[in-house]
C-alpha cells in the first residue's frame, strides 16, 4: 500500500506564501498520521516565533492541510514496489552555501533514510550550516514522494491491462526530472564501474557565496518570480 519508501512515512511540506507585504518561504516534514488539530497550533507557533502578521495563520493552516490532505488521497492504493534504482538531484541554495550533486537511491528500500544520509553528506563535506541538511532530505522526501505517486499510477495501469502484462514506465517528475532505472541509466549491460565522462555528473559541488552574491542572486529571483 502506498507509504513514502523510506523508514519513517514523514510528508514533504513546502510552504510560499506572500501577503500584506511579507513574504514566508519555508519547508518541512510532516507525520501524516499526527492529529490535524496540530496543524494549527504550529501555525500559530510559527507566527508568533517568526513576528508574521495573524493573517498568515489561516494561510499557513490551510496550506499544510492541503498537501496533507493530498497525500492522504493515496494511502491505500497499491502500489508497485518492484526493485527500483533512480538517480536523484540536488541543486539548492540555502543561505549562502550551493549544493549541485546526483546520485542513485534504491526506491524499493523501505528502511532507507533521507535525513541520515543529509547528515552525512553535509559532515562528509564540512558543511556547517544546520539549515542545509534539513533542506538536503526535503529535497531528497521530494523526488521519493514523485515517485511514489507514479508507482501507483503504474499499478494502476497493471491491474487495468486487458492483456494482464507488466506495464510500467516513469514519467518525468518535477521534483527531480526524469527518473531512469539502472537499466536507462547504464545500458543493456548493467555494471557498477561509471564511465569517465560520467565522473563529473556524480560529484557533489559545494559552493560558498558572498553576501554580495547572494544579493545579487536574491534580487534575480524576486525579479524572475515577479
Amino acid at each position: 500500500k502506498f507509504r513514502m519508501p523510506t523508514s519513517e512515512n514523514l510528508v514533504p511540506i513546502r510552504l510560499d506564501i506572500e501577503m500584506d507585504g511579507r513574504h514566508f518561504k519555508d519547508a518541512f516534514t510532516w507525520n501524516p498520521s499526527d492529529p490535524d488539530s496540530e496543524v494549527v497550533v504550529f501555525a500559530r507557533r510559527t507566527v508568533k516565533d517568526l513576528k508574521l502578521p495573524p493573517t498568515f495563520i489561516t494561510q499557513i493552516a490551510q496550506s499544510v492541510q492541503t498537501q496533507l490532505s493530498e497525500f492522504r488521497s493515496y494511502e491505500g492504493q497499491e502500489m508497485n514496489t518492484g526493485e527500483k534504482i533512480v538517480p536523484l538531484k540536488l541543486d539548492l541554495r540555502v543561505n549562502q552555501t550551493v549544493i549541485r550533486d546526483q546520485f542513485l537511491w534504491d526506491t524499493s528500500n523501505f528502511e532507507s533514510d533521507p535525513e541520515a544520509f543529509a547528515r552525512t553528506f553535509c559532515r562528509d563535506l564540512d558543511i556547517g550550516d544546520p539549515e542545509v541538511g534539513a533542506a538536503i532530505a526535503v529535497a531528497i522526501r521530494e523526488q521519493l514522494y514523485e515517485i511514489a505517486v507514479q508507482s501507483v499510477a503504474s499499478a494502476r495501469e497493471t491491474r487495468i491491462s486487458k492483456k494482464g502484462r507488466r506495464v510500467e514506465h516513469v514519467t518525468p517528475s518535477k521534483a527531480s526530472g526524469t527518473a531512469l532505472d539502472l537499466v536507462k541509466l547504464f545500458g543493456s549491460k548493467a555494471s557498477v564501474l561509471r564511465k569517465r565522462k560520467e565522473w563529473d555528473l556524480f560529484e557533489p559541488v559545494v559552493d560558498i557565496l558572498s553576501n554580495e552574491e547572494v544579493e545579487a542572486l536574491e534580487a534575480r529571483e524576486e525579479r524572475n518570480a515577479r
